[in-house]
């Protein structure tokens, strides 16, 4: 009997040792790069701390306030949720279209797969850099040449044709990213529904309508869930492409905050403007997931 307890002893150690061996690690980077920050902002955005000096004052809700009432906070604000709509309607359906034109018998469909995915590689820096010279040179060019103005415009001199750039660069990079996730969806598809569908002589629109797109309900849902988050988090390509020209009008939320923290040296004020962002973020992110869960298809 003894013998029993002090085995099933060794078991629960071992086994208690097994999950710090490989949660701990896990678990010491979430604290340290995530907890710890994240309660430290919430700490901050109630004193007046500057970033600078070594003491601050607790100030309540001040920061809070002054957010609500900062016009520049919202416009950023709402330039990011349009921003966002746009890009995760037009990357969903890109990425879904090529997804299922590449599922079918096509040569070197590995090679377009990479190809297609390979913006996603680049930096957000670098990605920015990089088309504002094909804004500024190729498709100015391009529009001289062929006498279509939309091309020729000048592109970062107006907020409409800015906030456009915007969206163009995150969907072309994030598109290619979401084909891959399409792509897995559509391989789980069992072919026995296809072949069914086609034994009762349903159209290619049929089998797309009836079967594919209901099936696939649980990979859209993770697909908007990547796309809404990363379009509202929107910053390094922002910085290297507009640069929130012309006079802030395309500049985004995540922009905003960081001019406010960094470069005007107000730190509680920029952690109060990160809160609201993060509470309407977790808001939007768990309204999608409860919204799309409730149509899912299980296969």
């Amino acid at each position: 009997m003894n013998g029993k307890i002090a085995k099933s002893g060794r078991i629960k150690a071992g086994t208690i040792g097994n999950y710090a061996l490989f949660i701990g690690p896990t678990m010491v980077l979430f604290t340290l790069l995530f907890l710890i920050p994240m309660v430290s902002e919430i700490f901050y955005s109630f004193t007046n701390w500057n970033g600078i000096d070594p003491t601050f004052d607790i100030i309540g809700i001040k920061n809070y306030i002054r957010a609500i009432e900062d016009e520049t906070y919202w416009t950023s604000f709402w330039f990011t949720i349009k921003f966002s709509i746009f890009v995760v309607l037009f990357s969903n359906v890109i990425g879904f279209a090529w997804a299922y034109v590449l599922s079918g018998d096509i040569p070197y469909k590995n090679f377009w797969r990479a190809l297609i995915y390979a913006p996603r590689i680049i930096g957000g820096v670098v990605l920015g850099f990089l088309w504002r010279f094909i804004f500024q040179n190729v498709f100015v060019q391009f529009g001289e040449w062929t006498g279509i103005s939309w091309f020729s415009q000048q592109w970062f001199t107006t907020p409409e044709s800015s906030f456009w750039a915007l969206v163009i660069v995150m969907t072309w990079s994030l598109s290619g990213y979401l084909m891959i996730i399409y792509n897995s969806g559509l391989a789980a598809i069992s072919k026995d529904y296809y072949e069914a569908a086609i034994v009762d002589g349903a159209t290619k629109w049929d089998t797309l309508k009836s079967i594919t797109l209901p099936l696939l309900k649980g990979t859209t849902a993770r697909c908007l869930f990547i796309a809404i988050n990363w379009a509202m988090l929107l910053y390094d390509t922002n910085i290297s492409l507009t640069n929130g020209n012309p006079y802030r009008t395309s500049e985004g939320v995540m922009m905003n905050i960081y001019a406010t923290a960094f470069r005007s040296n107000q730190i509680s004020y920029g952690a109060a403007k990160s809160i609201l962002f993060i509470i309407v973020l977790l808001i939007i992110s768990f309204g999608q997931m409860k919204l799309t869960a409730r149509n899912e298809v299980k296969m």
